[in-house]
Protein backbone atom coordinates (compact mmCIF):
# COMPACT_ATOMS: atom_id res chain seq x y z
CA UNK A 1 0.00 0.00 0.00
CA UNK A 2 1.20 3.17 -0.80
CA UNK A 3 2.21 5.57 1.88
CA UNK A 4 1.28 8.94 2.96
CA UNK A 5 4.44 11.72 2.07
CA UNK A 6 6.26 13.07 4.51
CA UNK A 7 6.54 17.09 4.40
CA UNK A 8 10.12 17.09 3.39
CA UNK A 9 8.50 15.57 0.19
CA UNK A 10 6.98 18.65 -1.35
CA UNK A 11 6.68 22.13 -1.01
CA UNK A 12 4.17 23.80 1.02
CA UNK A 13 1.91 24.98 -1.77
CA UNK A 14 0.77 20.92 -1.98
CA UNK A 15 0.14 20.81 1.69
CA UNK A 16 -3.59 21.55 0.96
CA UNK A 17 -3.80 18.75 -1.73
CA UNK A 18 -1.86 15.82 0.02
CA UNK A 19 -4.42 17.02 3.14
CA UNK A 20 -7.32 16.13 1.07
CA UNK A 21 -6.57 12.45 1.02
CA UNK A 22 -7.53 10.55 3.85
CA UNK A 23 -5.70 8.01 5.70
CA UNK A 24 -6.00 4.41 4.71
CA UNK A 25 -6.02 2.48 1.02
CA UNK A 26 -4.79 5.70 -1.32
CA UNK A 27 -5.59 3.02 -4.18
CA UNK A 28 -9.55 2.45 -3.06
CA UNK A 29 -9.95 6.32 -2.38
CA UNK A 30 -8.80 6.86 -5.99
CA UNK A 31 -10.67 4.43 -7.20
CA UNK A 32 -13.86 6.20 -5.26
CA UNK A 33 -13.09 9.33 -6.90
CA UNK A 34 -13.72 7.86 -10.36
CA UNK A 35 -17.44 7.12 -9.11
CA UNK A 36 -18.09 10.25 -7.36
CA UNK A 37 -16.86 12.38 -10.59
CA UNK A 38 -19.62 10.38 -12.31
CA UNK A 39 -22.20 10.46 -9.67
CA UNK A 40 -21.31 14.51 -9.68
CA UNK A 41 -20.97 16.02 -13.39
CA UNK A 42 -23.11 12.98 -14.67
CA UNK A 43 -26.69 14.47 -14.27
CA UNK A 44 -25.54 17.73 -15.26
CA UNK A 45 -26.63 18.23 -19.38
CA UNK A 46 -24.98 20.47 -21.20
CA UNK A 47 -26.25 23.54 -21.28
CA UNK A 48 -25.86 23.16 -17.28
CA UNK A 49 -22.18 22.31 -18.05
CA UNK A 50 -21.60 25.82 -18.70
CA UNK A 51 -22.82 27.53 -15.41
CA UNK A 52 -20.35 29.62 -13.48
CA UNK A 53 -20.78 30.61 -10.48
CA UNK A 54 -19.97 33.93 -11.06
CA UNK A 55 -18.48 36.20 -13.76
CA UNK A 56 -14.85 35.23 -14.51
CA UNK A 57 -14.99 31.58 -12.94
CA UNK A 58 -14.78 28.85 -14.82
CA UNK A 59 -17.60 26.99 -16.28
CA UNK A 60 -18.72 23.26 -14.80
CA UNK A 61 -17.36 22.23 -18.29
CA UNK A 62 -13.47 23.61 -17.92
CA UNK A 63 -13.51 22.35 -14.01
CA UNK A 64 -14.00 19.47 -15.26
CA UNK A 65 -11.43 19.66 -18.27
CA UNK A 66 -8.87 21.00 -15.68
CA UNK A 67 -9.27 18.42 -13.62
CA UNK A 68 -8.54 15.86 -16.42
CA UNK A 69 -5.63 18.21 -18.17
CA UNK A 70 -3.93 18.22 -14.30
CA UNK A 71 -4.09 14.90 -13.91
CA UNK A 72 -2.35 14.11 -17.23
CA UNK A 73 0.67 17.06 -15.99
CA UNK A 74 0.87 15.34 -12.58
CA UNK A 75 1.13 11.98 -13.82
CA UNK A 76 3.70 13.04 -16.32
CA UNK A 77 5.79 14.40 -13.65
CA UNK A 78 5.71 10.97 -11.50
CA UNK A 79 6.74 9.37 -14.11
CA UNK A 80 9.60 10.95 -15.05
CA UNK A 81 10.27 11.36 -11.27
CA UNK A 82 10.00 7.60 -10.64
CA UNK A 83 12.11 7.20 -13.60
CA UNK A 84 14.78 8.70 -12.28
CA UNK A 85 14.87 11.62 -13.78
CA UNK A 86 16.16 15.32 -12.11
CA UNK A 87 15.42 17.39 -14.97
CA UNK A 88 13.92 20.86 -13.87
CA UNK A 89 9.93 20.01 -15.00
CA UNK A 90 8.60 23.75 -16.24
CA UNK A 91 4.95 24.91 -14.38
CA UNK A 92 1.92 25.36 -15.95
CA UNK A 93 -0.74 28.00 -16.19
CA UNK A 94 -4.06 26.72 -15.02
CA UNK A 95 -6.14 29.46 -16.57
CA UNK A 96 -4.15 29.69 -19.66
CA UNK A 97 -5.06 25.78 -20.65
CA UNK A 98 -8.53 26.37 -19.36
CA UNK A 99 -8.72 30.09 -21.77
CA UNK A 100 -7.26 28.14 -25.02
CA UNK A 101 -9.34 24.78 -24.32
CA UNK A 102 -12.83 24.08 -26.41
CA UNK A 103 -14.27 22.14 -23.17
CA UNK A 104 -17.24 24.61 -23.32
CA UNK A 105 -17.73 22.96 -26.71
CA UNK A 106 -17.59 19.37 -25.69
CA UNK A 107 -19.90 16.98 -24.57
CA UNK A 108 -20.19 16.44 -20.45
CA UNK A 109 -20.01 12.64 -21.85
CA UNK A 110 -17.01 13.14 -23.66
CA UNK A 111 -15.62 15.44 -20.73
CA UNK A 112 -16.22 12.12 -18.26
CA UNK A 113 -14.98 9.70 -20.54
CA UNK A 114 -11.74 12.17 -21.06
CA UNK A 115 -11.09 12.22 -17.37
CA UNK A 116 -12.19 8.31 -17.19
CA UNK A 117 -9.33 7.58 -19.98
CA UNK A 118 -6.81 9.84 -17.94
CA UNK A 119 -7.35 8.34 -14.53
CA UNK A 120 -7.00 4.93 -16.27
CA UNK A 121 -4.06 5.47 -17.64
CA UNK A 122 -2.89 6.88 -13.80
CA UNK A 123 -3.78 3.73 -12.33
CA UNK A 124 -2.02 1.38 -15.00
CA UNK A 125 1.49 4.25 -14.30
CA UNK A 126 0.81 3.12 -10.71
CA UNK A 127 1.23 -0.28 -11.17
CA UNK A 128 4.49 0.55 -12.95
CA UNK A 129 6.65 2.62 -10.23
CA UNK A 130 8.72 0.40 -7.78
CA UNK A 131 8.70 0.53 -4.27
CA UNK A 132 12.22 2.29 -4.18
CA UNK A 133 10.70 4.67 -6.68
CA UNK A 134 7.68 5.92 -4.82
CA UNK A 135 10.73 7.95 -2.83
CA UNK A 136 12.62 9.68 -5.48
CA UNK A 137 12.66 12.65 -5.86
CA UNK A 138 12.81 15.79 -8.71
CA UNK A 139 12.02 19.09 -9.21
CA UNK A 140 8.84 20.58 -10.94
CA UNK A 141 8.27 24.24 -11.26
CA UNK A 142 11.67 24.38 -9.59
CA UNK A 143 10.59 22.78 -6.62
CA UNK A 144 11.72 19.36 -4.86
CA UNK A 145 8.64 16.95 -5.04
CA UNK A 146 8.78 13.12 -5.01
CA UNK A 147 7.02 10.81 -7.14
CA UNK A 148 4.71 9.58 -3.84
CA UNK A 149 3.72 13.24 -3.10
CA UNK A 150 2.69 13.46 -6.72
CA UNK A 151 0.19 10.65 -6.67
CA UNK A 152 -1.21 12.13 -3.71
CA UNK A 153 -1.13 15.55 -5.52
CA UNK A 154 -3.32 13.56 -8.16
CA UNK A 155 -5.80 12.38 -5.93
CA UNK A 156 -5.97 15.41 -3.62
CA UNK A 157 -6.57 18.19 -6.77
CA UNK A 158 -9.39 16.42 -7.95
CA UNK A 159 -10.74 15.60 -4.26
CA UNK A 160 -10.70 19.79 -4.18
CA UNK A 161 -12.08 20.39 -7.03
CA UNK A 162 -15.01 17.69 -6.34
CA UNK A 163 -15.41 20.24 -3.48
CA UNK A 164 -15.52 22.82 -5.29
CA UNK A 165 -18.33 21.74 -7.24
CA UNK A 166 -20.13 21.04 -4.74
CA UNK A 167 -20.12 23.99 -2.46
CA UNK A 168 -19.89 27.03 -5.02
CA UNK A 169 -22.04 25.58 -7.86
CA UNK A 170 -24.23 23.90 -5.19
CA UNK A 171 -24.43 20.44 -7.19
Amino acid sequence: MLQRPGSEEYSPFFTGYISQVPEGDYLSFLHSQVDAVIALFSPINDEQGLYRYEPGKWSLKEVLGHMTDTERILSYRMLRIARGDTTNLPGFDQDLFVTHTSFDELSMEDLLNDFQAVRHATFTLLKTITEAAWSRKGIANNNEISARALAYVIAGHAQHHLSVVQQKYNY
